[in-house]
């Protein structure tokens, strides 16, 4: 298994050791202690997945009073997988990286707490497998404009399918006072 930071240091792209032969593959897709060690240190207690059709893009999305960290992974098709720095007072506040994620490349994405989450489907269908370190909390989830042009995420998207409640999602700016705080981890 390899693991790379990106441009955003805290978000993770995971390269699992996947084996092949004429049968098929394995990779081991989590193993709590090798994962903490890597700087992914859970614990996860939810697991969720998502069909969504070609051209949709789902968030900006976080959750503000049971903040969770992700582990993202593609079954099935392809993502452009986002995330987005909106801890106030972070050097890298409202900067994004994107990774494409798929069922071919195997490559997972780990974005902490702290880190607004979107995606947009690459194939005519994706399913995207994620694990949370918290529960959802429906009273404490926040979204983001996915088109923010203070973000200005390139979805490589046009027209894409939302939903009605991402669409109607506010800018950054106008929810900054109720974004987490960046703390600095002392050497």
């Amino acid at each position: 298994m390899r693991v790379t930071p990106t441009d955003l240091p805290e978000v993770l792209v995971i390269d699992p050791q996947v084996s092949s032969d004429v049968r098929g593959f394995f990779l081991e897709t989590f193993h709590v202690e090798r994962y903490a060690s890597l700087g992914m240190p859970g614990p996860f207690v939810q697991d969720n997945q998502s069909r969504s059709v070609q051209h949709t893009v789902r968030g900006l999305h976080l959750q503000l009073t049971r903040p969770q960290a992700k582990l993202i992974r593609v079954i099935a098709g392809a993502i452009l997988d986002v995330a987005v720095d909106v801890r106030v007072g972070s050097p890298n506040f409202g900067r994004w990286v994107a990774v494409e994620l798929s069922a071919e490349n195997f490559r997972q994405c780990y974005i902490p707490v702290g880190f607004a989450h979107g995606f947009a489907v690459l194939s005519p269908y994706a399913d995207v497998e994620y694990k949370c370190t918290d529960f959802y909390d429906p009273a404490g989830q926040l979204g983001i404009a996915w088109d923010d042009a203070d973000i200005g995420v390139a979805w490589n998207v046009s027209g894409p399918v939302l939903s009605d409640r991402d669409r109607a999602n506010p800018r950054l700016r106008d929810v900054q006072a109720r974004l987490p705080r960046f703390e600095a981890t002392k050497p």
